[in-house]
């Protein structure tokens, strides 16, 4: 018989004390789920509320191991862990979704391109290169990331032309082609033990040029309805690939001959499935929680149109956090603020967002770009 999930008895662990991880103790709550966080840093968002906090690294394979290895279930809010330990903890017992195996290809994007080439799934063309002299060969514009240790925006950048060579990375990388796109949408699909399957609706997001973040996303993304199936089926099919379970973001572009192209995939909750927690019968959060404790997958049926705003420092500010007119937007129907419990700013630093929710998107759009232009994140 399997060990109930509720309470004190059972030691969920996550890998990673950030934004993610607080939103998904929030919903835990609602489940008497305990929740123990390892972080590096001792002001993580997680460590105010979690059930116990550890200070450690989470790349570090003895910590993560002397971390995991009295927990029933282990988790992760980010890819760059290791994954070392994670095969150690899964062979003494313990439970990692999603699976060490999945993460070892989720975290290296060349590994991810390359599962995406032999399973016929749509993406741009590609090539892995290993130093810079490489990239110099036969050079075209394109896309270049690195192939480990990138987040949110960094360890990418376009090269248009030979001068950007200059800036080019050194280390191991994907160069990809230039592919013109149209949109750029989102969606998120889970997976439990049963094999159960749940997808949330399409996505489309708008992205901070300067940082290479998104800064703004709507539901629903304004496609046919055969660009949303075709999404959900890709998504779905990608999930069973892997054989995963958990949670699985999967970001696309779309040409402008309307075809998708699998941009990233992402093995946790996504910074597009924000809105869900306001929008739809069941929130990401706990979508995740209910994948991995091999609980009914929830409905994923939106139940308002919504948009969702990041709250990014504002270039030049560095220290305690401000939030400039945060109090005049609470007076509009429908926002939902969510601060992530960092106490300093610094520039393009995700210090939370809003939700807008709403009978249309017309509305709901019309009021996310007003807090857009208007709400700043800056220092005093």
């Amino acid at each position: 018989m399997e060990k109930q999930f509720n309470g004190a008895s059972f030691r969920l662990g996550i890998l990673g004390g950030g934004q993610l991880g607080r939103m998904f103790i929030q919903e835990a709550i609602n489940f008497d789920v305990h929740i123990h966080i390892l972080d590096n840093d001792p002001a993580a968002p997680c460590a105010q509320i979690a059930h116990s906090f550890t200070n450690g690294s989470i790349t570090d394979f003895d910590a993560v191991c002397s971390f995991g290895k009295d927990k029933d279930l282990i988790t992760v809010e980010i890819e760059n862990v290791n994954i070392e330990a994670l095969e150690w903890l899964e062979d003494q017992g313990v439970k990692v979704f999603p699976q060490p195996r999945v993460l070892r290809i989720i975290k290296d994007k060349g590994l991810q391109k390359q599962f995406y080439e032999s399973h016929h799934f749509p993406t741009a063309p590609f090539r892995l290169v290993d130093s810079k002299d490489e990239l110099v060969k036969n050079f075209n514009p394109c896309v270049q990331k690195l192939r480990t240790g990138g987040y949110d925006g960094k360890g990418v950048q376009l090269l248009r032309n030979v001068a950007d060579l200059d800036s080019a990375f050194t280390e191991p990388s994907i160069v990809e082609e230039l592919i013109p796109f149209k949109k750029e949408l989102s969606t998120i699909v889970a997976r439990n033990e049963k094999g159960d399957v749940k997808s949330f609706p399409l996505v489309e997001c708008e992205f901070n040029g300067s940082a290479n973040l998104v800064e703004f996303l709507f539901s629903p993304a304004e496609v046919t309805e055969a660009i949303e199936k075709q999404a959900d089926d890709i998504a779905i099919k990608v999930i069973e690939a892997l054989d995963m379970v958990g949670l699985l973001a999967v970001e696309f572009f779309l040409t402008e001959n309307d075809e998708l192209l699998i941009n990233e995939i992402a093995p946790r909750p996504h910074n597009s499935g924000h809105h869900t927690i306001e929008c739809n019968v069941t929130s990401q959060f706990e979508q995740h929680l209910r994948s991995i404790l091999n609980l009914p997958l929830g409905s994923t049926k939106a139940i308002q149109a919504g948009a969702m705003v990041n709250l990014l420092g504002e270039s030049g500010y560095e220290g305690p956090a401000y939030y400039q007119g945060l109090n005049r937007f609470l007076s509009l129907p429908g926002v939902h603020p969510h601060l992530y419990g960092k106490s300093t700013t610094k520039s393009y630093r995700k210090m939370g967002h809003v939700t807008i929710a709403g009978p249309s998107l017309a509305e709901v759009k019309q009021t996310a770009k007003l807090i857009l232009e208007e709400l700043k994140v800056i220092s005093v």
